[in-house]
């Protein structure tokens, strides 16, 4: 069973379509159980719709950026 603390993971490649059948079954039996993180999913769902409203779209060097950042982030979290 899915713990809480996976689901933000999780959510975030459902979104991006990258979870394989069993992963999003999962993460919709763990979002009809747990209210939280349903809504949890719900916000992230409605601020990821909303964002190209609130912007223009990015250049590609504040795409690079971006990326570069997360690359990072996720190094200094794994070591």
């Amino acid at each position: 069973m899915l713990k809480c603390r996976q689901v933000p993971e999780q959510a975030e490649r459902m979104l991006a379509g990258d979870l394989t059948w069993r992963e999003r079954l999962s993460l919709r039996m763990h979002l009809f159980i747990c209210g939280h993180c349903r809504r949890y999913v719900r916000q992230l769902t409605l601020l990821l719709r909303s964002v190209p409203f609130l912007y223009g779209p990015a250049s590609d060097d504040e795409v690079d950026k971006v990326i570069k950042r997360v690359h990072c982030e996720q190094d200094s979290h794994q070591h």
